[in-house]
């Protein structure tokens, strides 16, 4: 299985009483797909996975594949805190009919690289299904190491890393020491046009909530040859990135699709966002992007 391109890393619209807003997902899992992205990742960091109970989680995925209708691959968010769990939700993913899952490295307890190499090896043999690993550390106090995932993508399940370190060193060596079909992709939206240029495959983005065919035309105009296109479209959504500073940033992506007058609702409690200078900035940002286009 190969990804590349522009992967959305889909919010989870809720309801003023915080149950899944079903209709408003379905509406988005189309706003993305007639936005020309490459797949539509449910249950990441942006689609507040965190936050949701197993069921809850079942049923996202449920609607997400049922909308989509193969029309683009789905990508499902399944990492938990245990091996135990994460296999169930895997499982449960596999036979909904997802093309790939997102596996988180396990967080909150302290993990060696070594418990990281047997949690995704497990995962993968025992679902085979494709595995994109997701490294997060700032939200999960570990690093996965370029050695682990070197030894990892012999897996034949284990097919990619989505790379949200942060640190563009990280991505190179994941990049370096895999081979050429094994996918990297960027969790940054600030670096995704590096992280083509250094060989990877493309990105999952938050900001597809917020501007999706802008996210998408990085991707485009890189693969036509318009680099100064690409870095053009890269740069425009500084402003957007600007917003994230001192917020908890799904969140602030949350609001910001609100303020564009989708009716996605806030993040669940105790992560709303509910702040008239956050408003005035994203605004602000608005105004800016459009300005610039």
């Amino acid at each position: 299985m190969r990804i590349n391109g522009i992967i959305s890393a889909m919010l989870t619209p809720l309801n003023p009483d915080e149950t899944v807003n079903e209709l408003e997902l379905r509406n988005q899992v189309n706003r993305q797909i007639k936005a020309g992205v490459a797949a539509v990742f449910c249950l990441g960091t942006n689609g507040e996975f965190y936050a949701f109970d197993q069921d809850e989680k079942k049923r996202i995925i449920d609607v997400v594949v049922d909308e989509a209708k193969g029309r683009v691959p789905v990508l499902a968010g399944t990492g938990c805190v245990t091996t135990r769990e994460t296999i169930a939700l895997t499982r449960y993913a596999k036979e909904a009919g997802v093309a790939a899952v997102s596996v988180i490295s396990p967080y909150f307890a302290g993990i060696t690289q070594e418990g990281l190499y047997q949690h995704f090896t497990k995962v993968a043999n025992e679902c085979e299904v494709p595995v994109i690993m997701y490294n997060i550390p700032a939200r999960t106090g570990v690093n996965i190491h370029y050695g682990t995932v070197k030894k990892l993508a012999k897996n034949p399940y284990i097919i990619g890393i989505k790379d949200s370190s942060g640190n563009f060193d990280n991505t190179l060596r994941y990049i370096e020491e895999t081979p050429n079909d094994f996918i990297v992709l960027c969790g940054n939206d600030s670096l995704i046009l590096w992280t083509l240029m250094a060989g990877g495959n493309g990105g999952i983005s938050g900001v597809t909530n917020i501007y999706p065919e802008h996210m998408v035309s990085i991707y485009n105009k890189f693969m036509e040859g318009d680099f100064d296109g690409a870095k053009l479209a890269q740069d425009q959504i500084r402003c957007i990135r600007d917003c994230f500073a001192g917020y908890n940033p799904n969140s602030v992506v949350k609001r910001a699709a609100a303020l564009l007058g989708y009716p996605v609702g806030a993040a669940r409690a105790p992560f709303q966002l509910e702040d008239e200078k956050l408003d005035e900035k994203l605004l602000k940002a608005f105004e800016a992007f459009e300005g610039i286009k």
